[in-house]
């Protein structure tokens, strides 16, 4: 799945070639993914200008004329800058064709992710609205993290990724922070210090703001806007490391299933 840095990855790489631009054709070739696609969406948004693409947490925000456009990539989705006489792939679901001759397309296999419209306050959406502080801003505090963790039996790895406490701190990197501030993922979020949580702070926000600037994590099909791979994997300390050796004491890595996902970890370093 794409997770933060990938998807700021994308963002960046396309604001730069759509901001301030003109839909001219919206072309919508399937409207099943995770919600439907609007029906009236290729009606709606030709003539609108992009006058300013963000993010929050994994949605992208697309602030046009008259309201926003939200895009989840979901499991497997992408977005790719292309001329729009581009052969059509299979997957291929969704086209916005500007005027200067540029084609954002939206490709998903699994169909998990969402091209939405509103014309609400956008903050106040039902996806975003309940959205906890963006993990790279000043309101994401060891402070703030050991206080909504009092009495919680939830493992620190899972609570952490609960996008209501913190958007966008996906299994990767939760993984990679954690090992680095020498916490098993296990944990119970209750029995974390507030000074452990503070250097968890730290390395959440080091982790991802590396993995930022190399352009994401490659595993599997993951890559930005004009296809290039990310770089991140070749940093990774823990994840997907099982049965290799400690970069730190030189101990095999471990893992196991928590939450559903897959926990990688070092037995003598992380307590």
């Amino acid at each position: 799945m794409p997770e933060l840095p990938e998807v700021e990855t994308i963002r960046r790489g396309i604001a730069t070639h759509l901001e301030n631009q003109f839909i001219q054709t919206v072309i919508v070739r399937e409207h099943r993914l995770r919600w439907p696609v609007p029906d009236h969406l290729a009606d709606i948004l030709p003539g609108q200008q992009v006058q300013r693409i963000v993010r929050r947490g994994k949605y992208l925000l697309f602030q046009c004329t008259t309201g926003h456009i939200l895009i989840h990539l979901g499991m497997s989705g992408n977005l790719r800058l292309l001329p729009p006489s581009t052969p059509v792939k299979k997957h291929d679901h969704l086209d916005l064709i500007f005027d200067h001759q540029r084609c954002l397309r939206y490709h998903d296999p699994r169909r998990f992710g969402s091209v939405l419209w509103t014309t609400e306050p956008i903050f106040n959406h039902p996806l975003l609205s309940n959205l906890g502080p963006e993990p790279l801003s000043s309101d994401f505090t060891g402070e703030y993290l050991h206080h909504l963790a009092h009495k919680r039996n939830v493992a620190v790895k899972n609570y952490i990724m609960d996008s209501h406490i913190v958007v966008g701190v996906g299994n990767i990197y939760a993984n990679e922070a954690l090992f680095l501030a020498g916490i098993h993922p296990a944990r119970p979020a209750g029995e974390v210090s507030r000074t452990r949580y503070q250097k968890l702070v730290t390395h959440v926000k080091q982790v991802l703001t590396r993995a930022i600037a190399m352009g994401g994590t490659t595993l599997r099909d993951f890559s930005d806007s004009t296809g290039q791979q990310g770089y991140f994997r070749q940093a990774l300390q823990v994840y997907g490391r099982a049965g290799e050796a400690c970069v730190n004491c030189g101990n095999l890595i471990q893992v196991q299933r928590i939450g559903q996902r897959a926990s990688y970890f070092c037995k003598k370093c992380q307590r």
